[in-house]
């Protein structure tokens, strides 16, 4: 075989090499392509179950919380309905027992809670506060509570004031009395009677202030303090009017 019979194969190796050589770089590419499309496949998937995890666990957590607020809704709707059941003076027979919570299954999804932050978390609370208030005006009303005891200090005050009041209307009803007028006796007698009703002329105006202002009822003890201060007071001005006459 000649050298010249030996050139095409020779040219045929370098074009086959020149070949393997292209192929074996469009492979090491396509590779390299494929191991960087991995690499992020990869680090999207583990970002995407990092996630996941993160919900799983924020879930969790709001399952809990949720669980927890209702254990504590239940006990204060139990609470309200054995109170109310308890009340005086209410036609309660026919509220039975409580009443089983609607379920899950009935309640649209729109209505059910999405974070404990919801409005949906919040009103269950503040109907049972509502309820709550509305049941404590009902079993306590405003008439039937106790002054505050800051009010205390001012009823042998205010008795003293509404004492001496109709202790000077009594000593002028006397006084004017005692003049040569017609009904002078009637007078009198309206002014000795004003000197006798003037230690517990306080009561019924502290009561009707205590009432009015205070929401309050004036018992026993407020009813006491009034009348020592009114007592008090009747008692300083009779001695003055004793003494000027």
């Amino acid at each position: 075989m000649t050298t010249r019979d030996r050139q095409p194969i020779g040219r045929d190796y370098q074009l086959m090499v020149s070949a393997l050589a292209e192929a074996t770089a469009r492979r090491d590419a396509e590779m390299g392509n494929a191991e960087h499309a991995y690499q992020e496949s990869a680090a999207q998937a583990a970002g995407e179950l990092s996630r996941a995890e993160g919900d799983a666990i924020s879930a969790d957590r709001w399952a809990g919380a949720a669980a927890a607020q209702v254990l504590d809704v239940d006990r204060e709707a139990a609470r309200l309905w054995d109170q109310l059941r308890r009340a005086r003076g209410l036609r309660v027979r026919a509220l039975g027992e409580m009443p089983e919570p609607v379920p899950v299954d009935a309640v649209p999804r729109a209505a059910l809670p999405r974070s404990p932050e919801s409005p949906q978390v919040k009103a269950p609370r503040a109907l049972l506060a509502r309820a709550a208030e509305r049941i404590d005006h009902t079993i306590h009303p405003a008439g039937r509570r106790s002054l505050p005891r800051w009010a205390l200090p001012l009823l042998p005050i205010l008795g003293a004031l509404v004492a001496a009041l109709a202790g000077l209307v009594g000593s002028g009803l006397v006084t004017f009395g005692s003049t040569q007028v017609w009904g002078g006796p009637v007078l009198r007698a309206l002014g000795w009677l004003a000197f006798l009703i003037a230690p517990s002329a306080g009561v019924p105006v502290a009561a009707l202030v205590a009432h009015k202002r205070l929401q309050a009822r004036l018992d026993i003890g407020g009813i006491g303090l009034t009348l020592l201060g009114g007592m008090i007071a009747a008692t300083l001005m009779s001695l003055a009017f004793a003494a000027k006459h």
